[in-house]
């Protein structure tokens, strides 16, 4: 059985990236896997302050990052799920993302090698003027330096609170993003 890890960057708890990352992990389920969501922007999680006295594989900032260390850590897989904001995905996702600096102390072992799933949504018309795009070639740097595999993108145009829920295209792609994580095999 696959663990996957589910963090919801979106400071609206039931906001469109929410809803489609709430499908993807009900695919997961039906395949098998056992899911862990968390809702990020809850959480009191400071930026990294560059210290660099990480080298146990955790930081030492003693907030709400310190249980996810662990969570990070035994996830077989991650999905990120995030609205655009300002050209790239929220502040609350990247400030949990910079924090997984606290693996250097272990060469990046704890999070390398994972499948990673990716939803994100987004107000303008498409992934260019949205600025999802520079979220999408964050996401496949920062996977290419951990030497791990995005196995999937969900995408859409997505305006008002709910729209997500009007695309049933939208919530299958998230579906089987669910169930490809659960079940595609780690290389």
């Amino acid at each position: 059985m696959k663990n996957i890890l589910l963090l919801k960057g979106s400071p609206r708890e039931k906001g469109n990236s929410a809803i489609l990352a709430d499908r993807a992990a009900a695919g997961a389920l039906e395949a098998g896997a056992q899911v862990e969501s968390i809702y990020l922007h809850g959480l009191d999680i400071r930026p990294c302050d560059a210290c660099d006295l990480c080298t146990d594989g955790m930081c030492v900032i003693e907030d709400d990052m310190q249980p996810l260390y662990p969570k990070l850590a035994a996830a077989d897989a991650i999905l990120l799920a995030s609205p655009v904001y300002w050209f790239t995905y929220s502040a609350q996702l990247k400030v949990c993302i910079d924090r997984w600096y606290g693996f250097q102390g272990h060469h990046w072992k704890e999070i390398s090698r994972k499948q990673f799933g990716v939803i994100l949504t987004y107000g303008d018309t498409d992934l260019y003027t949205s600025g999802a795009i520079n979220a999408i070639h964050t996401f496949e740097t920062m996977c290419r330096f951990l030497k791990s595999e995005i196995i999937g993108i969900v995408h859409g145009s997505l305006g008002d609170v709910g729209d997500a829920e009007k695309h049933p295209d939208l919530l299958q792609q998230a579906y089987d993003l669910g169930k490809l994580l659960a079940t595609e095999k780690i290389k």
